[in-house]
């Protein structure tokens, strides 16, 4: 039975955040930095400039977030913080036009982007990446956390196109589906309290 830990994304962990991310892809030319530009911003830059976009945010701080080791190997990886952060989430009309909260709200907390390395697809780890990243935002005083996954239902699709997560996970870690975005994309929340 292999063993499954997380750690926050520290400047310290920075080779284990690019062996996450560079496990088949889009993470390794992402570098999952697409959540926090707009689209003319990410349309004008490099994967070289991405990298060194998230290794200063790292670097900055706080921690944009969760890696995943499975046996004590970096295996997968979940942006979590607020949305203040991630200038994506407010620009994305559909996201606008379902969200209830505030945008200048940073007790409000999104989810964005899973990647998982090849080797460890199928394992149940981004519910694992989902759990840790809702008691990293707990600790982080969030008030609540919004996701915005894929409704596969049921149906096998390729894993380029679920680094939003799917329903199911996110329904499994304890979030309520609020609203459809789009047909086969959802709106789910968790109202966080602090012994929640």
């Amino acid at each position: 039975m292999a063993t499954i830990t997380t750690e926050v994304a520290t400047t310290a962990r920075w080779s284990d955040v690019q062996h996450a991310l560079t496990g088949g892809g889009d993470g390794a030319s992402c570098q999952c930095i697409w959540p926090v530009l707009s689209n003319k911003d990410w349309n004008s830059t490099t994967k070289d400039q991405r990298t060194e976009m998230l290794r200063t945010e790292i670097d900055e701080g706080p921690p944009p977030g969760i890696i995943a080791y499975v046996d004590g190997d970096a295996a997968g990886w979940i942006r979590i913080g607020p949305r203040t952060r991630q200038a994506r989430v407010p620009r994305t009309r559909m996201i606008a036009a379902a969200s209830t909260e505030p945008f200048d709200d940073a007790s409000v907390w999104a989810v964005t982007c899973f990647v998982v390395r090849r080797e460890h697809r199928g394992s149940g780890l981004n519910l694992d990446l989902l759990r840790a990243a809702v008691d990293y935002a707990r600790e982080s005083g969030a008030r609540v956390i919004e996701g915005y996954p894929v409704d596969t239902g049921g149906e096998k699709q390729r894993s380029n196109e679920l680094f939003h997560g799917t329903l199911g996970t996110f329904l499994a870690a304890g979030f309520e589906e609020k609203t459809d975005l789009k047909p086969g994309r959802s709106l789910v929340a968790l109202e966080l309290t602090p012994d929640h």
